[in-house]
């Protein structure tokens, strides 16, 4: 299709919140094509096993790898914490994950160097944050914690009443005790919580969305690969599921911000 410019970037997820990524991406760079997976006949990642991830993860690259894209963005903080090698020698693509960018954002806005991270058990276990952040400055002090239950309250839509403040200000509060002024939202479901959890922080913290540090670096990469897309045609942005198109589409939007249009649903891996 056209030149290797306007080739697609690729995205995908364990399911629906890559969709804030693909928001962020656009945001960005608004002429990029995007082609988008969601894994969502075996989702959650979060909570299974690395080595199944990595698995799952092989699927998740040949089937953006078959849209003949010219990157790869990894969405998924727990494939991006126990997986981002797989793709990377599956691919021979520039790639990024959520974990590096969302690292990098948080040690450029922390002053304490008391730094939160939150995400599924999968990714807060893996401790990819607490290592990156190290990477990049061994004087800071990391604090995790997994908060389960906030992927099912956004896909309830439940981002803003009692119940929710309640959870988030359970989850939270060790993190808040131990002084953080920084807190990397290390799922992709989590920015849909911002207002919440600026609240219960009493906007003493900054918030860091790993998705738009994520599309921060894809736009200097492509410009550093001149891999741009200056066409000033419309995008066309192509979203794919393992399953429930339906459902995906009606919780997606939220996500998404707007009308996802067409989702397909396609079989991938040994299925």
């Amino acid at each position: 299709m056209g030149t290797k410019n306007q080739k697609s970037i690729g995205v995908f997820d364990s399911g629906i919140g890559g969709l804030t990524v693909v928001r962020a991406l656009l945001e960005k760079l608004p002429n990029e094509n995007i082609v988008y997976f969601g894994d969502t006949a075996r989702v959650p990642y979060g909570s299974k096993s690395a080595q199944v991830v990595r698995e799952y993860t092989q699927d998740d690259t040949d089937f953006l790898l078959s849209k003949d894209v010219k990157m790869i963005v990894v969405a998924c903080n727990t494939v991006s914490a126990v997986a981002l090698d797989v793709v990377q020698k599956r691919a021979n693509l520039p790639v990024t994950g959520v974990i590096i960018p969302g690292a990098e954002a948080a040690m450029n806005s922390t002053k304490n160097k008391r730094i939160g991270v939150i995400g599924t058990a999968g990714t807060v276990n893996s401790n990819a944050y607490a290592h990156e952040l190290k990477r990049l400055n061994n004087s800071v002090n990391v604090f995790s914690k997994a908060c389960p239950l906030f992927v099912p309250l956004v896909e309830e839509g439940w981002l803003e009443n009692k119940a929710t403040e309640l959870i988030v200000n359970d989850y939270l509060f060790p993190l808040i005790t131990e002084k953080i002024d920084t807190l990397i939202l290390g799922c992709t479901h989590y920015p849909l919580l911002k207002r919440t959890i600026s609240k219960v922080t009493k906007g003493a913290v900054t918030l860091i969305d790993s998705g738009e540090a994520a599309a921060a670096t894809v736009e200097t990469m492509l410009e550093k690969l001149d891999l741009r897309n200056t066409s000033k045609e419309k995008p066309n942005v192509q979203f794919f599921v393992s399953d429930a198109p339906e459902k995906f589409t009606s919780v997606g939007e939220l996500f998404f911000g707007k009308k996802l249009g067409v989702v397909r649903r396609v079989v991938i891996g040994k299925g």
